[in-house]
């Protein structure tokens, strides 16, 4: 009896592969517990008890009522059961159940060969212990050598008194040590409506990966057309796989997608391809492509290599084919090829850093290459010594443009203290760096610019904090004072191009940082005062409920870099909330005031009320007075609402107060249960389509319709997404 333990394991097996269980089966599947099998018997014995008993010691044994046969593995109770020696089997009849870690069958009869280990099961219904799955059968076949083969056989994953869909099978075979399993004459039904036939196919049988059809997807869109994608799994080897999906689309064509994984014992790494032939939406049938690489691996202890290309044939691309790792709004794709060296005081990080731009950038600058190199030592009386570097070279995508190399050292000396309460920080800085710039004709660039400027801080903060009663519960609260003085030295930097360097926003935490620009192009010479506060209350299990935070910076002389000068003797008054109020509403709001004029420079306020993971109420606000000579002024509604025990409702809805129209609209509903799940999503937006000068419009708009199989976040989908109110910047 013991020796078909193995082939009942690959039977749960088998009937749990058949059809691809959602996600939901963890959330509403609860197995049951553990069948009690325990027993003193050995491997090979059988125990069996019984009402009434007949034994011919040399010919057969009879048991009559309430018969239970019990081995190490195995437990089967009949009404009656028969051991024949001289065939060497046992037939059990009558209300016949059969028991053991992964399958529980009740059938009408059941006999066992134990001279060829071959078990038959008549007319049996079971039900799976490990996983979700039930069913029928007219017959179970089990031998050590031929498998199993289920004669007339039913599977579902659904709840026994809701079956939303079955497979029913003329035959499934299974072969022992052969991966994959046979079903032939297979009928798909949803309730007791046929939906799909196939007479043959295969599927696998365990919990390694194997080749075969995933879940299609299916969307219409004004950009597409009706989209059908049909992916196809091919499990090359243990450590690399292939992923195949032909895309059908009425208005452009036929595009394949490619996806190849691989991993090894120190890398890791992907491959996609994608590639339209012939666009027919296009006037000029143009072919269409893109393609990402990504890698990542460790040489030895210390030294790693990376890789992160992309490219596309166009501007568009995404816009109108849309992208697995893109959104529509970005603006630029990632080229990087690099390899870095870390040890506990020194790092080294080698890169070339290109981008591929989309739209009109002509500015944009790739270092090809950028070596930085990072030194920190600790030194007598608690004094830290550390040295950045960088050597860099620019180019631009436009052949007119400078181009240079730069080569930059700073060295810093850093006094840091803390204790449990205070923090102090004073360091001096000396930032060195040389140019040489080329194509400068026409520029009022230099040729060879050397800069040295110095810099000092001192830094300081401390954390008060006092017991208080608020509406009759205990909590703390903070007062956090912290204050900064800042000392850069000015040289004229007209004469430099700007290759990496952009401004940069100033939040409440971007007050302290203490320079102007990203990059390295321009450094702002600096005089200023920096103050900050920020109080919490922090409940008893030291939860944070609510955070002010309130700073500015007093200038104590005017900037002499070009585009800096201060109008007034101090910055913008920034401002940030965040408040838990109560356990269901959350708000998030950041804010920079003008001291001169009172009015508010930036904001962005987000309200979010969450009754429980899938009640979800969120309102968010965004304004920005001057962005671009530009005024932004948009209000956006996010909604998540279960209809019912298994129908989940989505919404979001985005408005651009400052043109008066609506820049997102989405919508969809997902029904999931324990064996099938469904979405369905309606979506409008901005197209945000280039034009022939690379200009994106903010005009024209793309609706569409999807429909999706498989387990997804409609939340996290759409234009904007959903994010908690603390990320929304």
């Amino acid at each position: 009896m013991s020796s078909i333990q193995n082939t009942q394991f690959s039977l749960c097996l088998l009937l749990s592969m058949t059809v691809g269980l959602t996600h939901a089966q963890e959330v509403c599947f609860v197995p049951a517990p553990d069948p009690n099998l325990e027993n003193s018997l050995l491997d090979g014995q059988i125990q069996v008890k019984s009402q009434d008993s007949e034994i011919n010691q040399d010919t057969f044994a009879k048991f009559k009522g309430n018969v239970e046969i019990d081995s190490k593995q195995v437990k089967i109770k009949a009404d009656e059961a028969i051991f024949d020696r001289q065939t060497q089997t046992v037939q059990a009849t009558g209300n016949v159940s059969f028991l053991d870690q992964h399958i529980t069958v009740s059938s009408e009869k059941i006999e066992l060969n134990r001279s060829s280990n071959e078990l038959l099961i008549d007319n049996s219904e079971y039900t799976l212990n490990k996983v979700q799955g039930h069913g029928q059968a007219e017959k179970i076949a089990i031998g050590k050598q031929s498998g199993i083969n289920l004669i007339e056989s039913s599977f579902s994953s659904c709840p026994v008194d809701n079956q939303v869909w079955r497979i029913q099978a003329s035959n499934i075979e299974l072969t022992p040590n052969q991966a994959r399993g046979i079903v032939k004459h297979a009928r798909f039904y949803i309730k007791d409506v046929p939906v799909l036939y196939l007479p043959y196919f295969s599927f696998p049988v365990n919990d390694q990966r194997q080749s075969g059809i995933l879940y299609p997807s299916l969307k219409s869109n004004s950009a597409t057309g009706i989209s059908i994608e049909q992916p196809v799994y091919w499990n090359i080897a243990p450590n690399y796989d292939l992923t195949l999906s032909p895309r059908v689309m009425t208005k452009r064509g036929l595009q394949l997608k490619t996806e190849f994984r691989y991993l090894t014992e120190q890398h890791t790494g992907q491959v996609n391809l994608e590639y339209l032939a012939n666009d027919k939406e296009l006037a000029d049938n143009t072919d269409r492509y893109f393609y990402r690489f990504i890698h990542s691996g460790q040489i030895s202890e210390n030294w790693h290599i990376n890789a992160d290309l992309n490219g596309l044939s166009d501007d568009n691309y995404i816009v109108d084919l849309g992208s697995n790792y893109y959104n529509r709004a970005d603006t630029h794709l990632y080229k990087t090829l690099g390899m870095s060296y870390f040890s506990e005081d020194l790092s080294l990080t080698a890169q070339f850093r290109d981008f591929e731009v989309l739209g009109d950038h002509p500015d944009s600058y790739r270092a090809l290459p950028e070596i930085r190199l990072d030194y920190l030592t600790d030194l007598p009386f608690n004094t830290e010594f550390e040295i950045h570097s960088e050597l860099a070279y620019f180019e631009s995508a436009e052949l007119d443009n400078p181009t240079a190399t730069r080569f930059h050292i700073a060295p810093t000396l850093r006094f840091p203290y803390q204790n449990q309460w205070s923090e102090f920080l004073a360091e001096a800085t000396v930032m060195h760096t040389h140019y040489l710039q080329e194509n400068i004709q026409n520029t009022t660039l230099n040729e060879e610019v050397t800069r040295t400027i110095g810099q000092a801080k001192i830094y300081g903060a401390m954390a008060f904090e006092r017991p208080i009663n608020l509406f009759g519960i205990q909590m703390t609260q903070t007062l956090e004072p912290k204050a900064q003085y800042l000392y850069t030295s000015f040289q004229d930097q007209s004469d430099i191009g700007l290759y990496d360097t952009t401004q940069i926003f100033k939040n409440f935490s971007g007050l302290f940082r203490g320079q102007e620009f990203t990059g390295l192009d321009r450094i702002s010479d600096n005089n200023q005062i920096t103050l900050g506060l920020t109080s919490r209350i922090i409940d008893n299990n030291n939860q944070e409920q609510f955070k002010l935070s309130l700073g500015q910076i007093f200038y104590l002389s005017d900037s002499k870099i070009t585009g800096l000068a201060q109008e007034q003797d101090r910055s913008a008054l920034a401002a940030e909330l965040d408040w838990q109020i109560g356990s269901k509403w959350y708000a998030h709001t950041e804010a920079q005031v003008s001291t001169s004029t009172d009015k508010i420079e930036r904001s962005s306020v987000s309200l979010e009320y969450q009754l429980s993971k899938n009640k979800i109420l969120q309102i968010n606000h965004r304004f920005i007075r001057d962005l671009s000579s530009e005024e932004i002024n948009q209000v956006g509604v996010t909604a998540s609402w279960p209809l019912s025990k298994n129908w989940q409702w989505v919404g979001r809805w985005y408005q651009d107060t400052q043109k008066n129209r609506t820049v997102e609209t989405y919508t969809g509903v997902k029904y999931e249960s324990c064996c099938w799940t469904v979405s369905l999503v309606a979506q409008r937006h901005l197209s945000n389509r280039f034009d022939l000068a690379g200009t994106q419009s903010t005009d024209e708009f793309e609706s569409g319709f999807h429909v999706y199989f498989t387990s997804r976040n409609l939340l996290r989908d759409g234009l904007f997404g959903y994010r908690r109110p603390y990320l929304l910047n």
